[in-house]
């Protein structure tokens, strides 16, 4: 799988809220580090339920992508997200190890939502 169908297929397992997929596609050694909402968590399993935690939070939530890039090792993904009555927008960044998911640093205006429109 080339990186661009990597973040293309992890974008759509988050809408999907398929919490397997997702975990399926992250390396052993995961970091998600939401660096505006100041969550982090470390290791596969901690990560499965950090992003659990995240749609049991929120089961409405879901991303369209803005523009996606790809190098040999990464991927940057621009992304507006909606609750349905709330959107906001981020980027994420994907460092990737062995063609998998090593981390997901997260950037966004979630601080600042807008009403969906």
């Amino acid at each position: 799988m080339n990186i661009r169908d990597l973040i293309e297929r992890y974008n759509a397992a988050w809408n999907a809220q398929d919490l397997d997929t997702i975990h399926g596609l992250h390396h052993p050694d995961v970091v998600f580090d939401n660096h505006t909402a100041a969550e982090r968590a470390e290791g596969a399993e901690a990560v499965r339920e950090h992003i659990a935690q995240i749609f049991r939070n929120n089961p409405t939530l879901r991303f369209t992508t803005r523009a996606l890039y790809v190098g040999d090792d990464f991927a940057v993904c621009e992304w507006t997200a909606s609750t349905g009555a709330k959107e906001w927008d981020g980027i994420d960044v994907f460092p990737l190890r062995d063609g998998l998911i090593l981390r997901k640093d997260v950037y966004s205006s979630s601080h600042r939502p807008r009403e969906a429109g």
